[in-house]
């Protein structure tokens, strides 16, 4: 850390990420996040920017990463422990809760008519997503190559880490990003000056690398559904960049299609819920595993999903200065990135087809659009909104 630093508490660290897991909802986190750690003079702008950057590098959830980025900035590994354990937590809790309620009352009809209209809203908010993700990540003749390639490839239902890993080889290959301007997740990088690691930095990112291997060693030891849940959302957590809405299609590949662990109307409503929560979108995870194993299988999915990206955190924070600028890097990221506008092209038009039956349906889908694009709705209002006139029209049989 610079001398200039002020030393922070980790009991203050987790209170104010926990704060932000609390009440930040979709792209509002990622202001909440600045405004935290520059507000309060825990990392300067260059820093943060920089942050954003690298997160983009390796795969995981950005918005979990650069909170384990900054507390790690602040406070070494302890410090990213506290972070990402406050931002994440709150939105745990709230999901097992939430998913209790849903496995054991989601079959009254009543539960199940109000959460066809909410599946209605998540298929607008997730055309938006499309479209957004498109405009930054399919800038070239190469990447619209890439994007269609994924997206022909999961309707013929190609593996989907596979489709992935195609586009990481083709982007290192055929694309060459200019360094110095946004990478095609959004932040340029912002060239701060590396910091000496002593060997006791480093022996504690290796023993964060050793626990994450030993409880993906657990997992798979188990030979139960909680260990194969868990197993899977390593698996996805090792490879997925973006955020959540991007990693939607590998955890719906796995969910759905690969172990039929949801059904296809589950997993939307498993979105839905992970919508209305505040913190990591991909808190879906938590969803999956608690269908499958109940709190175990909740904890084992939750941790699988984030924390093979929070090891890989600590390590690129301390080797960014090496690789922010190298061709395949920057090339590589951006074939994977256009891949997800292909892939999560397909969820979206899965889950249209799944809750756009109606005209009433497809009335409340365009209107969430329309709320999120046009007028920069917050979600949060958005399906609060969405919901209030829904259960309205169910009132009125007009549904």
């Amino acid at each position: 850390m610079t001398a200039a630093r002020p030393r922070v508490s980790l009991v203050a660290i987790l209170r104010a990420f926990l704060g932000i897991g609390l009440t930040a909802f979709g792209m509002a986190i990622l202001q909440k996040l600045r405004t935290l750690v520059i507000g309060r003079g825990w990392l300067t702008e260059a820093e943060t920017n920089e942050g954003l950057a690298l997160v983009q590098l390796y795969p995981g959830p950005i918005m979990v990463d650069f909170s384990a980025y900054a507390g790690y900035r602040v406070r070494g590994v302890p410090g990213a422990i506290a972070s990402t354990t406050g931002f994440v937590l709150p939105s745990f809790v709230l999901m097992v809760g939430l998913s209790a309620a849903y496995f054991a009352l989601g079959d009254l009809p009543g539960v199940g008519a109000l959460l066809v209209g909410l599946e209605a809203l998540v298929v607008g908010v997730l055309l938006n997503v499309v479209l957004d993700l498109g405009a930054r990540s399919v800038t070239g003749r190469m990447q619209a190559v890439i994007a269609l390639f994924a997206f022909i490839a999961l309707l013929e239902a190609a593996n989907a880490i596979l489709i992935v890993l195609v586009a990481l080889v083709a982007g290192a290959l055929l694309l060459r990003p200019v360094p110095g301007v946004p990478s095609p997740g959004g932040a340029a990088p912002a060239h701060v000056a590396a910091e000496a690691v002593g060997p006791r930095r480093w022996a504690a990112i290796a023993a964060v690398g050793v626990a994450v291997l030993a409880v993906a060693g657990l997992a798979w030891a188990m030979s139960s559904p909680a260990g194969t849940v868990g197993l899977s959302m390593f698996k996805i957590g090792a490879v997925a960049f973006g955020n959540g809405s991007t990693i939607m299609p590998l955890l719906q590949a796995e969910a759905v299609d690969a172990h039929g662990w949801l059904t296809m109307r589950q997993f939307a409503d498993g979105i839905a819920l992970g919508q209305i929560t505040p913190g990591p979108f991909l808190i879906t995870a938590a969803f999956v595993g608690y269908k499958v194993a109940g709190l175990a299988g909740a904890l084992l999915a939750t941790f699988g999903i984030f924390s093979p990206s929070f090891a890989m955190t600590l390590i690129f924070t301390e080797l960014f200065t090496r690789v922010r600028d190298l061709g395949p890097v920057r090339g590589a990221l951006a074939g994977v990135l256009a891949s997800f506008v292909g892939l999560l092209a397909v969820v979206t038009l899965q889950l249209g087809r799944l809750a756009l039956t109606t005209p009433t349906a497809l009335a409340f889908g365009a209107a969430a659009f329309v709320a999120v694009r046009f007028f920069k709705l917050d979600l949060l209002l958005v399906f609060a909104g969405g919901l209030a006139v829904w259960g309205a029209l169910l009132a009125m049989n007009a549904v």
